[in-house]
């Protein structure tokens, strides 16, 4: 196993269980304890984990996969969520997406779906505002697609933007849809993210959209994150796989919100 896959297997453990044993992770990734320690040393050097004696533990009480070791996760379902949640975007509008894997999947589905679609005059195919680096990257070199990126300090384990220049910029804009990937999920305090800030962010795209279209696959259902971003209220569509329980459905439906499962 290479060091990116060792890595990248460490730190889903650390996301799965807040804490990642040196013993227990050398017999499940088949390596010696030797290499697990030294793997720790240098992701703690990074600062992405806390060394502690016999093994390491996350940052904090909520923990944070960062966005380069997340993609993997639930990989096919977030591309299937992706292709549903662009059908909902119509030609020609204004769609906000924040940062994430899930929305990241959106804005790759949306740039193929414009790059067949001829612009009428200089109006363009789409227009995307967005707080995340990542997906105005990928966006900028699209011709058939208007980037718009906010301003703002980068968090650099989500690529997004964040504080008062990347609201400023959402004030004075008005979007058909927002497209918001999620941390958690709960039927009574409606959508959270880990941090507050990103919260914050989500929050105002919700607030300068005619609709909202949450994007996330079934594990972030039912969970409850740090800072909320809204309630139900604001939510018009739910994204998600087909692993969804039918209580959830069930819940988010007598809530208003339109559920599609993929």
């Amino acid at each position: 196993m290479s060091k990116p896959d060792r890595w990248n297997a460490l730190m889903e453990l650390m996301a799965a269980h807040g804490r990642v044993d040196v013993e227990e992770a050398a017999v499940a990734l088949d390596v010696s304890t030797a290499t697990i320690r030294r793997d720790l040393d240098e992701l703690a050097e990074q600062q992405m984990l806390v060394r502690t004696r016999g093994g390491a533990i996350a940052h904090g009480v909520s923990y944070e996969l960062p966005l380069r070791y997340k993609s993997s996760r639930h990989a096919s379902e977030k591309q299937r969520i992706a292709a549903a949640a662009a059908d909902l975007v119509g030609e020609g509008a204004v769609v906000g997406l924040n940062g994430g894997t899930t929305t990241t999947e959106v804005a790759r589905t949306l740039a193929v779906r414009a790059g067949g679609l001829e612009a009428g005059g200089t109006s363009p195919a789409l227009t995307v505002v967005t707080n995340a680096l990542n997906i105005a990257g990928e966006l900028a070199v699209r011709p058939q697609i208007k980037i718009v990126t906010t301003g703002g300090v980068a968090r650099p384990q989500s690529f997004e933007l964040v504080g008062p220049l990347t609201t400023g910029v959402l004030d004075e804009v008005v979007l058909d849809v927002a497209v918001l990937g999620i941390d958690g999920m709960d039927a009574h305090l409606g959508i959270m993210a880990h941090q507050e800030d990103e919260a914050g962010v989500s929050r105002r795209f919700a607030e300068r959209a005619h609709r909202v279209v949450v994007v996330a696959d079934s594990s972030k259902l039912g969970r409850r994150a740090f800072a909320r971003i809204c309630g139900l209220d604001r939510v018009d569509t739910l994204v998600t796989d087909a692993r969804m329980s039918g209580e959830m459905t069930d819940r988010l439906t007598e809530a208003g919100v339109r559920v599609t499962a993929v």
